[in-house]
């Protein structure tokens, strides 16, 4: 299903690994300050770039089947920061995941990343599915509204 509301947006950042594809090496690309952002608030991040060997400290791997098997178990949630174009195979490759091990739970395309097959294909898997939002963004004003007592609608 695709994500809309706060209520499910939350319950899917509740998870705890989250598999960044398209992660930079270069600090100063938001996927880096993203991952770092993630990373800084709990979350055991996977980074997913083919080029680098290392991320802010945490092993780089080509793709999300590369990840050796233990860390795939732990994937709840892979953030996408790849073109439109390159999103059906990365969602291919999570929809895997989730018949291999059972526990991914969703498909995040950052803002600007929208893939309507491929996003049909992972809620066909039983994924849920976010298209258009930028992580960071929906954790910081969700965290603000608990912190104001207001719980997600």
């Amino acid at each position: 299903m695709v994500v809309k509301d706060d209520a499910g947006l939350k319950s899917l950042l509740d998870v705890r690994t989250i598999a960044v594809v398209g992660m930079s090496k270069d600090p100063k690309k938001y996927s880096r300050k993203i991952g770092a952002y993630l990373k800084g608030h709990g979350y055991h991040i996977i980074p997913v770039n083919p080029t680098a060997e290392e991320i802010l400290g945490e092993k780089s791997y080509p793709s999300l089947l590369d990840i050796p098997e233990e860390l795939q178990k732990e994937i709840g949630l892979v953030d996408i920061f790849r073109p439109p174009e390159d999103v059906p195979l990365i969602v291919a490759q999570a929809v895997e995941l989730r018949r291999r091990h059972g526990r991914l739970r969703g498909i995040w395309m950052q803002l600007d990343i929208v893939n309507e097959a491929a996003a049909e294909l992972a809620e066909n898997s039983g994924l849920e599915v976010v298209m258009d939002r930028c992580i960071m963004v929906e954790h910081k004003r969700l965290k603000q509204a608990v912190l104001q007592g207001k719980a997600p609608e």
